[in-house]
Protein backbone atom coordinates (compact mmCIF):
# COMPACT_ATOMS: atom_id res chain seq x y z
CA UNK A 1 0.00 0.00 0.00
CA UNK A 2 1.46 3.40 -0.85
CA UNK A 3 1.90 5.99 1.90
CA UNK A 4 -0.67 8.38 0.38
CA UNK A 5 -3.49 5.95 1.24
CA UNK A 6 -2.59 6.26 4.92
CA UNK A 7 -2.49 10.07 4.91
CA UNK A 8 -5.23 11.71 6.94
CA UNK A 9 -8.01 13.07 4.80
CA UNK A 10 -10.84 15.54 5.21
CA UNK A 11 -13.06 12.91 3.60
CA UNK A 12 -13.75 11.04 6.82
CA UNK A 13 -17.18 9.54 6.20
CA UNK A 14 -17.70 7.04 3.40
CA UNK A 15 -21.42 6.47 4.03
CA UNK A 16 -24.29 7.02 6.44
CA UNK A 17 -27.40 4.89 6.54
CA UNK A 18 -30.42 4.26 8.72
CA UNK A 19 -32.16 0.89 8.60
CA UNK A 20 -35.34 -0.37 10.24
CA UNK A 21 -35.36 -3.39 12.55
CA UNK A 22 -35.78 -5.71 9.54
CA UNK A 23 -32.66 -4.31 7.87
CA UNK A 24 -34.58 -2.29 5.27
CA UNK A 25 -33.12 1.01 4.13
CA UNK A 26 -34.86 4.18 5.31
CA UNK A 27 -32.06 6.59 4.42
CA UNK A 28 -28.61 6.16 2.93
CA UNK A 29 -25.94 8.48 1.62
CA UNK A 30 -22.73 7.21 0.07
CA UNK A 31 -20.00 9.84 -0.20
CA UNK A 32 -17.26 7.77 -1.84
CA UNK A 33 -18.22 7.14 -5.49
CA UNK A 34 -15.90 4.12 -5.63
CA UNK A 35 -17.55 2.47 -2.62
CA UNK A 36 -20.52 0.46 -3.91
CA UNK A 37 -21.42 2.73 -6.85
CA UNK A 38 -24.61 0.77 -7.62
CA UNK A 39 -27.79 0.54 -5.56
CA UNK A 40 -27.69 -3.28 -5.54
CA UNK A 41 -24.14 -3.29 -4.12
CA UNK A 42 -25.13 -0.71 -1.49
CA UNK A 43 -28.15 -2.72 -0.38
CA UNK A 44 -26.07 -5.93 -0.21
CA UNK A 45 -23.47 -4.11 1.91
CA UNK A 46 -26.21 -2.70 4.19
CA UNK A 47 -27.80 -6.17 4.58
CA UNK A 48 -24.39 -7.67 5.42
CA UNK A 49 -23.68 -4.92 7.97
CA UNK A 50 -27.15 -5.28 9.49
CA UNK A 51 -26.86 -9.07 9.75
CA UNK A 52 -23.52 -8.77 11.57
CA UNK A 53 -24.51 -5.91 13.89
CA UNK A 54 -28.23 -6.00 14.78
CA UNK A 55 -27.78 -8.55 17.59
CA UNK A 56 -24.31 -7.43 18.69
CA UNK A 57 -23.67 -5.39 21.84
CA UNK A 58 -20.71 -3.55 20.30
CA UNK A 59 -20.70 -0.07 18.83
CA UNK A 60 -17.93 -0.67 16.30
CA UNK A 61 -17.59 -3.27 13.55
CA UNK A 62 -14.98 -3.94 10.89
CA UNK A 63 -16.75 -5.29 7.82
CA UNK A 64 -15.62 -5.51 4.17
CA UNK A 65 -12.57 -3.36 4.90
CA UNK A 66 -14.63 -0.60 6.49
CA UNK A 67 -14.84 0.77 10.02
CA UNK A 68 -18.49 1.03 11.00
CA UNK A 69 -19.90 2.65 14.12
CA UNK A 70 -23.54 2.04 14.93
CA UNK A 71 -26.32 2.58 17.40
CA UNK A 72 -29.91 1.39 17.68
CA UNK A 73 -33.05 3.03 19.00
CA UNK A 74 -36.44 1.30 19.32
CA UNK A 75 -36.90 0.07 15.71
CA UNK A 76 -34.03 1.92 14.00
CA UNK A 77 -30.34 1.25 13.39
CA UNK A 78 -27.96 4.15 12.64
CA UNK A 79 -24.64 3.52 10.86
CA UNK A 80 -21.65 5.72 10.01
CA UNK A 81 -19.01 4.16 7.74
CA UNK A 82 -15.36 5.14 7.34
CA UNK A 83 -12.20 3.56 6.00
CA UNK A 84 -10.17 1.13 8.11
CA UNK A 85 -7.64 3.91 8.82
CA UNK A 86 -10.36 6.22 10.09
CA UNK A 87 -10.44 7.31 13.71
CA UNK A 88 -13.35 5.48 15.37
CA UNK A 89 -13.84 8.39 17.79
CA UNK A 90 -14.43 10.81 14.90
CA UNK A 91 -16.95 8.44 13.36
CA UNK A 92 -18.62 7.97 16.76
CA UNK A 93 -18.80 11.75 17.20
CA UNK A 94 -20.65 11.99 13.87
CA UNK A 95 -22.99 9.16 14.88
CA UNK A 96 -23.75 10.74 18.25
CA UNK A 97 -24.36 14.13 16.63
CA UNK A 98 -26.72 12.54 14.10
CA UNK A 99 -28.62 10.68 16.80
CA UNK A 100 -28.82 13.67 19.18
CA UNK A 101 -29.91 16.02 16.39
CA UNK A 102 -32.66 13.65 15.29
CA UNK A 103 -33.68 13.07 18.90
CA UNK A 104 -34.11 16.83 19.39
CA UNK A 105 -35.82 17.30 16.05
CA UNK A 106 -38.24 14.41 16.65
CA UNK A 107 -38.78 15.44 20.28
CA UNK A 108 -37.08 12.32 21.63
CA UNK A 109 -39.45 10.10 19.61
CA UNK A 110 -36.70 8.43 17.54
CA UNK A 111 -38.63 5.60 15.92
CA UNK A 112 -39.49 4.53 12.38
CA UNK A 113 -42.93 6.14 11.99
CA UNK A 114 -41.80 9.58 13.25
CA UNK A 115 -38.61 9.39 11.19
CA UNK A 116 -40.56 8.59 8.01
CA UNK A 117 -43.02 11.43 8.72
CA UNK A 118 -40.11 13.89 8.93
CA UNK A 119 -37.71 12.68 6.21
CA UNK A 120 -37.10 16.20 4.82
CA UNK A 121 -35.73 17.25 8.19
CA UNK A 122 -33.74 14.01 8.53
CA UNK A 123 -31.98 14.66 5.21
CA UNK A 124 -31.33 18.27 6.24
CA UNK A 125 -29.75 17.09 9.50
CA UNK A 126 -27.49 14.60 7.67
CA UNK A 127 -26.48 17.28 5.13
CA UNK A 128 -25.73 19.76 7.91
CA UNK A 129 -23.40 17.25 9.65
CA UNK A 130 -21.66 15.81 6.56
CA UNK A 131 -21.07 17.31 3.13
CA UNK A 132 -19.53 15.05 0.52
CA UNK A 133 -17.88 12.93 3.22
CA UNK A 134 -16.42 15.94 5.06
CA UNK A 135 -17.60 16.47 8.64
CA UNK A 136 -19.03 19.99 8.91
CA UNK A 137 -20.63 19.97 12.35
CA UNK A 138 -20.55 17.74 15.42
CA UNK A 139 -22.66 19.81 17.83
CA UNK A 140 -26.30 18.68 17.76
CA UNK A 141 -27.54 22.04 19.07
CA UNK A 142 -25.79 23.86 16.20
CA UNK A 143 -27.22 21.40 13.68
CA UNK A 144 -30.77 21.91 14.97
CA UNK A 145 -30.37 25.70 14.93
CA UNK A 146 -29.03 25.64 11.36
CA UNK A 147 -31.73 23.29 10.15
CA UNK A 148 -34.39 25.12 12.17
CA UNK A 149 -36.76 22.24 11.48
CA UNK A 150 -40.20 22.24 13.03
CA UNK A 151 -42.09 19.00 13.55
CA UNK A 152 -45.62 19.84 12.40
CA UNK A 153 -47.49 16.63 13.09
CA UNK A 154 -46.79 16.35 16.80
CA UNK A 155 -49.86 16.57 19.02
CA UNK A 156 -50.34 19.91 20.73
CA UNK A 157 -49.83 20.01 24.48
CA UNK A 158 -52.65 21.29 26.71
CA UNK A 159 -50.78 24.54 27.24
CA UNK A 160 -50.25 25.13 23.51
CA UNK A 161 -53.94 24.30 22.83
CA UNK A 162 -55.03 26.79 25.49
CA UNK A 163 -52.65 29.40 24.08
CA UNK A 164 -53.92 28.74 20.54
CA UNK A 165 -57.57 29.09 21.65
CA UNK A 166 -56.91 32.30 23.60
CA UNK A 167 -55.08 33.80 20.59
CA UNK A 168 -58.02 32.93 18.31
CA UNK A 169 -60.47 34.30 20.88
CA UNK A 170 -58.52 37.57 21.15
CA UNK A 171 -58.44 37.84 17.35
CA UNK A 172 -62.20 37.20 17.13
CA UNK A 173 -62.86 39.78 19.87
CA UNK A 174 -60.75 42.33 17.94
CA UNK A 175 -62.69 41.60 14.73
CA UNK A 176 -66.04 42.09 16.54
CA UNK A 177 -64.80 45.27 18.21
CA UNK A 178 -63.64 46.62 14.85
CA UNK A 179 -66.98 45.72 13.19
CA UNK A 180 -68.89 47.35 16.06
CA UNK A 181 -66.86 50.56 15.63
CA UNK A 182 -67.47 50.59 11.87
CA UNK A 183 -71.25 50.11 12.33
CA UNK A 184 -71.36 52.86 14.99
CA UNK A 185 -69.54 55.30 12.68
CA UNK A 186 -71.70 54.41 9.68
CA UNK A 187 -74.87 55.06 11.72
CA UNK A 188 -73.54 58.39 13.05
CA UNK A 189 -72.72 59.71 9.54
Amino acid sequence: MDSEALEPSLYTVKAVFILDNDGNRLLSKYYDPELYPFMKEQKNFEKNVFNKTHNADNEIAFIEGMTIVYKSSIDLFFYVVGSTQENELMLMTVLNCLFESLSQMLRKNVEKRTLLDNMDGVFQVVDEIIDGGVILECDAQQVIEKVNYKVDDNPLSEQSVAQHISEKLALTTNVFQSAKEQIKWSILK
